[in-house]
């Protein structure tokens, strides 16, 4: 116990040191107007050079700061959480092989070293989904390697096609080669990537299916690891989003994975997979704003998302503890009664992910939708924006109204207690931050205030929108369900909502399951079949055959030589007698 105690302190208090030293460090860049770019050659062939690259400015110290910040708490509270796990050590490791993977990925301006943060991601990302053994797990975590594995091969083909320009390091090439044809075909698989470690539409299905992970790990991949990462890499691209002829289809996807995250989420009755796909949600929007041309803005709520997303898992984790396991909401209720600093938590995390004024979330949402209030687009883009706004204080009112203020209706033995210290105090940290973290970093991030003038009623939108979803919320955590149930009055359509518009069964039984079955026929017939015969086991069947009729002649054996002996006698004769 002492052995497990200590790994978690010691990782925290390294990591949590090394958050405020990167935080040291962005104040001086950022103040400073600095970058530092490392370069060293690793090897060398024809006219390509291998090189390990490190760009440090404010943008990726501020980003590992808040990475480091979120995981050093993780692992803290992870003390407590995982306290029954034989492997904790084996656990914490994997949590710092995740972390080390995106720290990878952020500082790389060479798209090897992104690979290698990549893939790294997606494969310890593997490891923590099917952590628990079970088939549930190994479903989940199969669905979500197989559908970031064509992230990963796009990124290879990238690295292929940029064999092109002699050298990896794209940092280079994104200014002045913006418009250049084979730069727009690396903007697009870069896109596209993203699109799949963000899922996106038609991606989505894996998202809600890694919520089989613990749910440490949860509140770090959901905050500012793995979802995250393709955000960050189009960020970092963004030069190349400007003259895309895909962009418009990226906005369009963007904007509806918004949609359906949200209507799902209103639902859905499983505690993780509501925060799941508010998650879901939220990368549509930053992937949108991103399509729009702001990625600054993006960037901006990619951060403050990260705290109160983490703080919300992290309540979500001790209330699942409490309930003996259960996820089910239905069997929530009265929680404010019991515990009362874990609702506060919880409350203050849904209110700040809502935009609700002076939380974190307001200043980067209230400004990306003022922002799209003044942009050229049309008004079903506008209306994805803003019913989307709507739907995520609709199902945050809803989640609030079964947690907190319902009436109790767990069976009759609980054991409901605010007293983990561990927990809490980690959870205070991101209570902190989620309060504060979005003005102070508006004030570092922006130079200069974004002054936005709008029309009342479209600068009151986002307000009525609210209001009127959080209604609604109210209003279908209190129906009764004897007397109405809303899931049977529309069942197809209900169903068709709260499968996230049939995608899990596309990815799981269209896609994965049929190519899957192609490449065991594949295997079969061709690997293990035709090449087989006529490659490996054919060449040596001759050759054996061949063998054999030799050593059949190399025996020396008399009657074989009298044999043929009378036999070319035969012949002979039979030619002479012609």
């Amino acid at each position: 116990m002492f052995m497990k105690t200590s790994i978690c302190f010691n990782m925290f208090f390294f990591l949590f040191f090394m958050s405020m030293m990167m935080f040291m460090f962005m104040m001086y860049f950022i103040m400073n107007n600095m970058v530092i770019f490392l370069e060293w050659e690793i090897i060398s062939f024809n006219s390509t050079m291998i090189k390990m690259s490190i760009l440090l400015d404010w943008m990726s110290l501020l980003f590992m700061m808040f990475v480091l910040l979120i995981s050093s708490v993780v692992i803290f509270y992870s003390k407590s959480y995982m306290s029954s796990e034989l492997n904790l050590n084996r656990f914490i490791i994997l949590v710092l092989l995740f972390v080390f993977s995106m720290i990878l990925l952020i500082i790389s301006p060479n798209i090897i070293s992104i690979l290698l943060g990549w893939d790294g991601l997606g494969l310890v990302s593997y490891c923590l989904v099917i952590y628990y053994q079970n088939f549930k797990s190994y479903n989940a975590g199969m669905l979500t390697a197989l559908s970031n594995r064509i992230g990963d091969v796009l990124i290879l083909l990238v690295i292929s096609w940029m064999l092109n320009y002699g050298s990896w390091n794209y940092i280079f090439y994104l200014e002045f080669m913006k418009n250049d044809y084979e730069m727009m075909v690396v903007g697009t698989m870069i896109i596209m990537a993203a699109m799949t470690k963000s899922a996106q539409i038609p991606f989505s299905s894996w998202l809600p299916a890694a919520m089989a992970a613990p749910t440490p790990v949860s509140a770090l991949v959901h905050s500012s690891t793995l979802v995250t990462a393709g955000v960050y890499l189009l960020i970092r691209f963004n030069l190349l989003l400007e003259n895309l002829f895909f962009l418009k289809l990226f906005l369009l996807l963007s904007g509806l994975t918004m949609f359906m995250a949200g209507i799902s989420a209103n639902y859905e009755f499983d505690l993780k997979k509501i925060i799941a796909l508010s998650t879901l949600s939220q990368l549509g929007l930053m992937m949108s704003i991103l399509s729009m041309g702001m990625p600054d803005l993006a960037f901006f709520h990619l951060l403050t998302h990260a705290m109160f997303k983490a703080l919300l898992f992290m309540c979500a984790g001790v209330i699942i503890h409490m309930m003996n396991d259960t996820q089910d909401i239905r069997f929530m209720g009265g929680l404010s009664n019991y515990i009362p600093f874990t609702s506060l938590c919880m409350n203050i995390s849904n209110l700040a992910l809502c935009g609700i004024p002076f939380l974190a979330g307001f200043y980067s949402k209230d400004l990306i939708l003022e922002m799209v209030s003044m942009s050229n687009l049309n008004m079903f883009i506008y209306f994805l924006y803003y019913i989307s706004t709507g739907l995520t204080m609709y199902y945050t009112i809803r989640l609030i109204m079964y947690l907190m203020i319902n009436n109790y209706n767990l069976i009759s033995v609980y054991n409901l207690y605010d007293e983990d210290y561990v927990m809490l105090k980690s959870m205070f940290t991101l209570l902190f931050m989620s309060v504060v973290s979005g003005s102070c970093l508006s004030w570092m991030i922006f130079y200069y205030p974004y002054m936005i003038y709008l029309p009342f009623k479209m600068k009151m939108m986002v307000v009525y929108v609210s209001i009127f979803g959080g209604l609604l919320g109210y209003l279908v955590s209190k129906m009764n369900v004897y007397s109405f149930n809303k899931f049977l009055g529309t069942y197809n359509l209900s169903s068709f909502l709260c499968l996230m518009w049939f995608m899990p069964n596309l990815s799981t039984y269209g896609l994965n399951y049929y190519f899957l079955m192609m490449s065991q026929n594949l295997l079969k017939n061709i690997d293990m079949g035709w090449s087989e015969m006529y490659s490996g086991q054919g060449m040596y069947n001759i050759l054996k055959n061949y063998s054999i009729f030799n050593s059949f002649y190399q025996m020396n054996n008399f009657k074989i030589y009298l044999f043929s002996f009378i036999i070319w006698m035969m012949i002979f004769l039979f030619i002479l007698l012609i």
